[in-house]
């Protein structure tokens, strides 16, 4: 017996300490500025859980890169990331060195949702639970912070609407993180379909890192309406440096020597009486290639936001399966009709953009020009020469 109370004093007083290491434990939300590249040029976000004993950052958003499959599974959109936790001034030491902002809010939670915060935390992070399948934009680092602090407090968060908010779609979202003649910016731009043109919810904005920082600075505790957010710091601001542009190695650069190109072959072309078989040949190639890979990226992936990708009405999937046309001196007449095809889908293409259905990016401008005339002339050389 005297074993017996023994135990049970031990097991009482671990609880005890336990309980009253909750009472002084703080849960808050790291918030990490973009970087300079594009992967992390939306920020990031973590969880703090400081008790007396420890000090850690639990943060969703992991990925194997050095996975020999993580270039297919990323294309695929089958790329699993994961949870995992580092030690508190590790994680502010590595953005220090990185030259990023880094806020924290502590949470107003109480003894019992630190503590499940806590188990619930450190459950995920067990190699069989850790692992889950990436969704840019409803299933990251943003929205799972997000996600856990709604399931600990059994949806105790109301997040209010901040009045100050522009209507944006999710593009907008994207591009507010990225310069508009930037590689990244067009990639995006060219990859994703008009699934993201739609206008996101504030509720939905909280994909992005910073979005994360703001709703829950103004989120209220719905037992209590008190504020969700008890106590806000910076740990860490930025220094402010000079960001270079490059504009010779730019989009809009790039393509406009190229769209100046195809409009000096196709002038001097029209003065010879002539057609630049090669020219043509490479246009055909090159956009019935990108469009393959776009419907590929929309039918043949578990991506959801790469379907309904109306650049397909430039980069016409086609165009490589018709390619023995444009190289022979006189192709049959259906083939006028197709070229004829192709300038109407760019004038869609300008309906599209224009009523909102999609956005395209500004750096194919030059280029989708240059793509119209030079498609008007081949229908013009062809129907002159039969």
């Amino acid at each position: 017996m005297k074993k017996l109370y023994i135990v049970l004093f031990l097991f009482s007083f671990v609880l005890t300490q336990a309980q009253n290491g909750y009472d002084n434990t703080e849960i808050s939300i790291l918030t990490i500025g973009p970087g300079t590249s594009l992967n992390d040029a939306f920020g990031h976000n973590g969880i703090r859980v400081k008790t007396p004993y420890s000090d850690v950052v639990y943060d969703y958003g992991r990925f194997p890169f050095n996975d020999p499959n993580f270039y297919l599974n990323f294309a695929r959109g089958k790329l699993l990331y994961s949870q995992g936790f580092s030690n508190t001034y590790a994680v502010i030491g590595f953005y220090k060195s990185q030259n990023r902002s880094i806020r924290e809010q502590v949470l107003d939670l109480t003894t019992k949702e630190k503590q499940d915060m806590h188990a619930f935390l450190e459950t995920n992070a067990l190699p069989q639970n850790r692992e889950y399948l990436y969704d840019f934009f409803y299933d990251n680092c943003a929205t799972k912070i997000r996600d856990v602090a709604e399931e600990i407090t059994h949806n105790n968060i109301h997040f209010n609407e901040i009045e100050t908010l522009e209507e944006s779609t999710f593009r907008d979202l994207i591009q507010q993180n990225l310069y508009w003649n930037s590689w990244g910016s067009l990639g995006i731009d060219i990859a994703l379909g008009s699934i993201i043109d739609r206008p996101a919810t504030q509720y939905e904005y909280m994909f992005l890192p910073k979005y994360i920082h703001s709703f829950f600075e103004t989120a209220t505790l719905k037992s209590t309406n008190t504020s969700l957010v008890k106590k806000s710091n910076t740990i860490y601001s930025k220094t402010e440096e000079k960001q270079e542009k490059h504009f010779f190695s730019s989009p809009i650069f790039v393509f406009g020597v190229l769209g100046v190109f195809i409009l000096f072959i196709t002038y001097t072309d029209n003065k010879k009486g002539k057609r630049s078989t090669w020219l043509d040949f490479s246009i055909f190639l090159i956009t019935g290639s990108i469009g393959v890979l776009i419907l590929l990226l929309w039918f043949a992936t578990d991506h959801t936001t790469t379907a309904n990708n109306y650049n397909l009405l430039w980069a016409f999937a086609l165009n490589v399966f018709v390619i023995a046309q444009i190289l022979k001196a006189q192709p049959k007449a259906w083939f006028i009709k197709y070229m004829k095809l192709l300038i109407i889908l760019l004038c869609l293409l300008g309906f599209h953009w224009i009523t909102g259905v999609q956005r395209f990016a500004f750096g194919l401008i030059p280029l989708l020009l240059a793509l119209a005339i030079r498609y008007v002339y081949v229908v013009y050389y062809f129907t002159k020469s039969r």
